[in-house]
């Protein structure tokens, strides 16, 4: 059994200025065990995924309050392909509607967690997802 510990990088693009969830996610994922690298507000995609490389996260966590998930996820799972970051799973927590869940999957998003998610069914998804 592994005993690395998985690393994620919750990232916050674009202009949205609300990242009071994505630090409280933040919390419950170190407190799972994970090594958690949060970004800071207003980060462009590729600064995301420049992030992700030098940290080697095995997960991009995206917090999107501000409607912009499909474009931004789009131009994610562009620059992980174009990167060659085939291990990297992408999960989008935030405000997203049910008709856009399967459109953010469609675009390789791996996990997709609209406001209200409990802690736990993220976390073990994240556990089960990973492979580390």
């Amino acid at each position: 059994m592994s005993t690395k510990r998985i690393r994620i990088l919750i990232a916050k693009p674009g202009l949205d200025g609300h990242d009071r969830g994505a630090k409280v996610m933040a919390h419950a994922l170190r407190d799972a065990g994970m090594e958690v690298i949060y970004s800071g507000l207003h980060q462009t995609v590729p600064s995301i995924i420049k992030m992700a490389i030098e940290e080697d996260v095995d997960v991009i966590g995206l917090s999107i309050m501000s409607g912009a998930h499909i474009p931004i996820s789009k131009k994610i799972m562009e620059l992980i392909k174009k990167e060659g970051l085939d291990k990297v799973i992408v999960v989008v927590g935030g405000v997203i509607p049910a008709k856009d869940i399967p459109i953010l999957k469609e675009t390789g998003v791996t996990g997709v967690f609209p406001g209200g998610t409990p802690f736990e069914e993220s976390i073990k998804f994240i556990k089960e997802n990973v492979h580390i």
